[in-house]
């Protein structure tokens, strides 16, 4: 694992105000980050809110976005005697579609230039689905600075788009343009390389699906205007005694070095899977911080990075053979189910200009900030 210089737990769900008098904070994670001009930080913050008191004697209950414009709720409420099952996170109805408990929004947080200390929160939401672009919800953005464009990407809920991946823009970073649904059903994890590559804007994104002939990968796809993706292609990452041969997914957008584009990203792993790979030199459970009351396999999130050429960003040249961070902050423990999760979103060049802040969800429920040295992610990246 690599040093870490600093590390925080900057947000937590008792810093964040309900959207509504009806709902409560759950989680506050995965954020979007990206440094503005007078030099400080913003992050957008995903919220995640549920209907206080939950289910009701009579009914199950799942919030919803009806505004056009603005941000309005309504609580869908559905008689028991008509669902086939639920749990704590949603309800399957008869014919096998499904809703959520909970609702996510994104909440603007400003830092100041180190990123460590807060300097305001909003009140209400700053960003939110509406009754066309995410009315169960907008999740996990990703933010991009193509010249003077700020690009945020951003998982957008509904029933009929299921889950998708949706853009706006914005001139500041402040306010924002929504240009609706750039990846289809069923496609997360969407960053934005910050310049054009051959004169092409360039995204990597994860196409998931319930077929599967090998497991899910990163993909890459290029556009000539932002709005329309093609040649898209599957990235393999690993071979099946690699630590990282599992679900993987692109963590903040990469960043541009002197020996290639940097790409950190998140790997779903849990700890049976991880005792096997032989590339393991330590203890698993010392290492996550697995008690030994825990006896099923612990799920774990943890972090890679990987290197891709220049000028050819589909072309690997590098990655890592270890995790390059693990969860092992009590913070980055699952507050409801057994698991560890570090899941990075946002990461934003120090004002020294040779470290990085890496901004994650921790244990899905907090927000935390860790500060490492780029020169050291490259060189553990040229370990055997």
């Amino acid at each position: 694992m690599i040093r870490i210089k600093r590390d925080k737990c900057l947000i937590t769900p008792r810093d964040i105000s309900p959207s509504s008098e009806c709902l409560e904070v759950l989680g506050t994670l995965n954020p979007a980050a990206a440094r503005l001009p007078n030099g400080d930080i913003v992050l957008y913050v995903r919220v995640i809110e549920r209907v206080k008191g939950g289910d009701r004697t009579e009914c199950y209950v799942s919030p919803r976005l009806i505004g056009k414009e603005g941000y309005k709720i309504k609580i869908d409420r559905f008689n028991k005697k008509d669902i086939e099952s639920s749990s704590g996170i949603d309800i399957v109805f008869k014919d096998g579609t499904k809703r959520l408990k909970f609702i996510s929004h994104f909440r603007r947080v400003f830092l100041d230039k180190t990123g460590f200390k807060i300097k305001s929160i909003d009140k209400s939401p700053s960003f939110y689905g509406l009754s066309w672009d995410g009315e169960l919800g907008v999740e996990d953005p990703r933010i991009t600075k193509i010249g003077d464009l700020y690009v945020m990407t951003y998982v957008s809920l509904s029933r009929e788009g299921n889950i998708s991946t949706s853009y706006s823009i914005s001139n500041d970073c402040l306010s924002w343009y929504r240009r609706g649904i750039i990846f289809g059903e069923q496609d997360k994890d969407v960053v934005l390389f910050p310049e054009r590559i051959n004169n092409k804007y360039v995204a990597f994104d994860r196409p998931e699906g319930n077929f599967q002939f090998t497991p899910p990968h990163i993909w890459i796809a290029y556009s000539d205007n932002l709005e329309f993706w093609g040649d898209s292609k599957a990235i393999v990452f690993s071979k099946k005694s690699d630590w990282d041969y599992t679900r993987v997914g692109a963590g903040p957008p990469p960043i541009k070095t002197k020996e290639g584009w940097l790409l950190i990203y998140h790997v779903a792993s849990d700890s049976e899977k991880l005792k096997r790979q032989p590339s393991f030199v330590c203890n698993v459970n010392q290492l996550f911080k697995i008690k030994k009351s825990e006896k099923n396999p612990v799920s774990i999130y943890c972090v890679g990075a990987a290197l891709f050429d220049l000028k050819n960003p589909k072309k690997i040249i590098s990655k890592t053979r270890f995790p390059l961070i693990v969860p092992s902050k009590k913070y980055e423990e699952g507050t409801f189910e057994n698991k560890r999760v570090l899941f990075p979103t946002g990461m934003v060049l120090d004002k020294n200009k040779k470290d990085v802040l890496i901004f994650s969800g921790g244990g899905d429920t907090v927000v935390s900030v860790k500060k490492i040295s780029i020169e050291e992610i490259l060189d553990f990246l040229k370990k055997d």
